[in-house]
Formats: C-alpha cells, structure tokens, sequence
C-alpha cells in the first residue's frame, strides 16, 4: 500500500533505518562441538569432535544487509537478517531496532499473521518506545488489510478497530492517530453492513426478534455509520410486523428528527400509514433512549 511506502519514511522509522551510529557490541565466539560423521563417539578411530569458530557479523553489518534485502523487495530475506541482529545482539538497542524491521518487513511481505504475532512481542518488551506507536499501526493494519466483504466474518475488522482505538487512547499524539481514526471509522461501517446484511436476511426469513437485535447493535454500537437511518427504518418494518406499533412509532420518529429528508423516513411515514399510523416518539421506548444519543452526534 502506498501509505505505508511514506510511512516507512516517516520520523519514527527513519531512526530505526538511518541510525547507524551506535557502537557494535563486543565481539564473541561461538563454539559448536558438532559429532564427526559415522557418530565417532563410538568409532574405531579419528577425530570425535569438530570445533568450529562461529565468526561475529559487526551489527551494523547485519543491520545494512537487512536494509538492501528491504530494498531489493527480499522481504523474507530481510526479515531473516533483523532476526538474526535480535538475536546476535540481546538486550541491546540493536536488537529492539532489528525486532522493529522485522516487523516492518514482514507487514511488506506481506506475513501479516507474522506481523502481528512480532508486533506483539514488542509491544511486551518496548511499551515506551517512541517506535510503539508505529508498531500499534502496523499491527491494525496487518488485521485491516485482511477485512473481506461483508459476507463473510468480519473479525479482522473487530481487531483492526480494537488494536486502533488502543492507539489513539495510548498515543493520542502520535503522527498515526490521525488515519488510524479514519481506519476506526471504515471499519465500524465495515461491521455495520455485516449486522445489517444478516438483520435483512431474518426479516425475510419472518424471524423479527432476531432481525430486531442486529439493526439493535447497529444504533448502539455503530450509529455513527452510514447504515443508522436504514436501521431505524428495518426496526419500524420488523416491530410493525410483530404488531408492536409503538416502536414501530417510535423508531420512525426518532428516523424523522434525525434524518428528516431521508428516503428511508419517507418510507417508514409511508408503511406506517399504510396501517393508519403516524411516527410517534414514546419516552418509555429502548429507542427513545438510543435517539437521545443520535441528537448529540
């Protein structure tokens, strides 16, 4: 995705790839006894072990060929060489920048499952980092850019809406607060048409109660949505159905204050009248008390 070309070159990244300047860590060596071939632990004769001297890699050196792997678009390959700067250098600033493009070069693979599962661990080891707040988005995205159409389930749209709103109350000045909040609002509409989609589907199946919850958990959890008027609408279809006027009254009423050149109001007056009825708003209603929140939005 484009936006994520530039936000690879935003301030809070550009630290994790410029930032060269750090001092490697201390050389080591590593010693493997590897068994000689035909298990000579129990041979006649010849060498039992082998010793092998594992070279050190300098972490800027591992770090730069994670970086031309990145920009030669070999994303595993990239992801690999961060890895191995992690785990080379522990408990070092090299190893949380090399946990970070890991990250980064699994979301461009894109390995979005990987993504999240890196995003999480550091999360758990930088909570603080001015690099956290980038990573809350990526990890939104990874869950966003796996939203299917609203046939199907619509849980990496529940996620991708949690892991947002999560950054915009940890990090509310963070640079990504902005389109994250725009993501949030995609998708709660996301969510809105799954909950209509299968609210209509009981309505022609004459299963009113079941219909009624959906377009319910529409204006409760998602009235801000392009889909709150045809809910009011589908709620004064279903309660006139059960014959239960008075919400039906009152959902058209609320559909009328609220939307009062929508087609749909003109629709729900219209079946209304069709039974010598009127939108009128009863106080005692569950969706009297949904409406007042509709007047403040």
């Amino acid at each position: 995705m484009p936006i994520f070309a530039a936000s690879f070159r935003s301030s809070g990244l550009m630290v994790a790839v410029a930032a060269l300047a750090l001092s490697t860590a201390p050389a080591r060596a590593d010693i493997m006894d590897s068994i000689t071939s035909g298990f000579g632990l129990f041979g006649g004769g010849g060498e039992k072990y082998k010793t092998e001297i594992t070279p050190d890699i300098p972490a800027d050196t591992l770090y730069n060929q994670g970086l031309a792997k990145l920009k030669a678009r070999d994303y595993e390959g990239a992801a690999k060489k961060f890895t191995d700067l992690e785990k080379t250098y522990p408990a070092s600033e090299w190893a949380r920048k090399g946990l970070l493009m890991t990250l980064f070069a699994q979301y461009e693979k894109p390995a979005y499952d990987d993504a999240v599962q890196t995003a999480q661990r550091y999360i758990g080891l930088y909570p603080n980092s001015s690099d956290t707040p980038y990573v809350y988005y990526l990890a939104g995205m990874s869950y966003y850019n796996q939203v299917p159409d609203v046939m199907r389930d619509q849980t990496s749209a529940e996620k991708a809406l949690a892991i947002f709103q999560e950054l915009t109350v940890k990090f509310p000045k963070s640079e990504y607060v902005a389109d994250a909040r725009y993501k949030m609002s995609v998708a709660r509409d996301q969510l809105a048409a799954k909950e209509m989609q299968v609210g209509r589907f009981y309505l022609t199946r004459k299963n009113y109660p079941a219909a009624i919850n959906r377009f319910h958990d529409v204006l409760g959890k998602y009235q801000t949505t392009r889909h709150t008027e045809e809910a009011l609408y589908r709620l004064t279809e279903a309660y006139l159905a059960m014959g239960v006027t008075n919400e039906a009254q009152t959902a058209a009423a609320i559909l009328g204050h609220n939307y009062p050149d929508s087609q749909w109001y003109k629709d729900a007056v219209a079946l209304l009248k069709n039974d010598g009825l009127q939108p009128h708003e009863y106080t005692d209603s569950w969706l009297s008390k949904i409406g007042k929140t509709l007047h403040a939005i």
